[in-house]
């Protein structure tokens, strides 16, 4: 757990450190886009963050491989150089992407493209545990065919999602920690070595989440951009294939009397099976209704909109943070919820807590307006507008506040709005139609 834990700080330092001349090199080399109709953000920002995450995996393996205990994981397996070249190539796509913007099948021609890389080096689903039947292997066509579209279908579920500041790095550092401990369980808990790259997979994921995340939180000072989104839903894809079809559930030896308990005993076995799915819910269900949607309206399925689920949030009263948070709560629901299932599945408790969560996360969305206020000795801890002495004060000041106020020059409002998303020159605040 040291060296998993050292990996995980290594690969978060590089990244929080790289993003800075990064987005430095963003702006030199023209990587910002002009405010399009469905953006949420104002002012233009740099992209190109991919490149710091994509160093600070490079370093998490290149550490990870001379740590002694970490270093038989690239002795035993070839995943971690699979996992590296598939990277490396959709990494590529990315930042081409990013600078250009190169056509939508292009860039799905270049993810189905990475996984087969991927596949031809070892990192393949190999066969798959099925609820009343056992372990079913799979043909070498079969295992590609599964390998792609899952690699392909987690790739575009995050690229969809990345439409927040900090949300696509939050909902997937959830993810890849819920990830972790599942994967760690198998590997220490029962001693199967097949599943040690998929928990350094996770914890080198959520190392480049984390050292990302304070760089891109509202307000963002830097975009991941599909450099970033790409190669973080590809590490995701990584651990769950390897985790699913490279870990044989026999090796387990699983011992049980009556049928309960083996249904109890065996739940862990399929829980891979759900384990993919229930990291990536909320951007699979936000991929599919948007794929039903422009279908729909007779538009591409690839054609941006402003219907996604974290669109909505924003319509129906949530500020950017909260409605950030509440993509944050309904994640780590699901994944958490499955890992603690997969434990305790004989704990009632374990569904009642999920029900109880799950009904809170609803009482969230039908607030949207709410503030909630802490205690006054609780006032310091907190970001100001929680703070019940500002509101009070801003509430005693509002009439005696003059009707209309004097516009500013451009030049002096750009000068009292500046922040670190702000490009090099002065540009005024654009504003999208829609928002009007």
């Amino acid at each position: 757990m040291r060296e998993y834990l050292l990996t995980l700080c290594i690969t978060a330092a590089v990244t929080y450190l790289l993003t800075g001349p990064v987005r430095k090199f963003a702006i030199v080399a023209g990587a910002m886009p002009e405010i399009r109709a469905r953006d949420v953000h104002r002012e233009p920002t740099p992209r190109l963050g991919g490149i710091a995450m994509f160093f600070g995996l490079c370093a998490g393996l290149l550490v990870a491989d001379h740590l002694p205990n970490l270093n038989a994981v690239f002795e035993n397996s070839n995943e971690p150089r699979a996992l590296l070249s598939g990277a490396a190539l959709i990494w590529l796509i990315g930042v081409l992407d990013d600078k250009f913007e190169i056509d939508a099948l292009i860039k799905l021609g270049g993810q189905m493209i990475a996984a087969g890389v991927m596949v031809m080096q070892g990192l393949t689903i190999l066969w798959i545990p099925v609820p009343g039947v056992g372990t079913v292997s799979l043909t070498s066509g079969q295992g590609t065919l599964l390998t792609v579209a899952l690699v392909v279908i987690t790739i575009n579920a995050v690229n969809f999602v990345d439409g927040l500041d900090g949300l696509a790095a939050g909902m997937v550092c959830i993810a890849s920690a819920a990830s972790f401990m599942y994967a760690y369980r198998i590997w220490y808990g029962y001693g199967i070595e097949a599943a040690a790259p998929a928990t350094l997979f996770a914890a080198i994921l959520m190392g480049m989440c984390l050292g990302f995340l304070p760089h891109n939180m509202h307000p963002a000072r830097i975009f991941m951009g599909d450099s970033g989104s790409m190669l973080i839903g590809l590490i995701l894809a990584a651990g769950a294939i390897s985790v699913t079809g490279q870990v044989d559930p026999a090796a387990m030896k699983l011992n049980f009397g009556g049928t309960r308990d083996a249904t109890h005993a065996m739940l862990p076995v399929f829980i891979p099976l759900l384990m993919p799915l229930t990291i990536i819910a909320i951007p699979f269900a936000d991929l599919v209704l948007a794929i039903v949607r422009r279908t729909w309206n007779g538009k591409s399925p690839f054609a941006a909109d402003r219907g996604h689920l974290h669109h909505r949030l924003l319509e129906i009263g949530h500020s950017h943070s909260r409605a950030v948070l509440i993509m944050y709560f309904w994640s780590a629901l699901i994944a958490f919820g499955t890992v603690a299932y997969s434990v305790h599945s004989t704990s009632v408790w374990i569904l009642l807590l999920i029900v109880a969560l799950s009904a809170l996360g609803l009482v969230l969305l039908l607030l949207p307006r709410f503030t909630p206020r802490t205690p006054r000795w609780a006032e310091s801890f907190v970001p100001p507008r929680y703070r019940r002495r500002r509101a009070e004060s801003a509430a005693q000041e509002a009439p005696t506040a003059p009707l209309a106020a004097p516009v500013a020059p451009v030049r002096e409002l750009s000068a009292l709005k500046l922040h670190g998303s702000t490009a090099v020159s002065e540009r005024p605040r654009v504003r999208s139609p829609e928002r009007e």
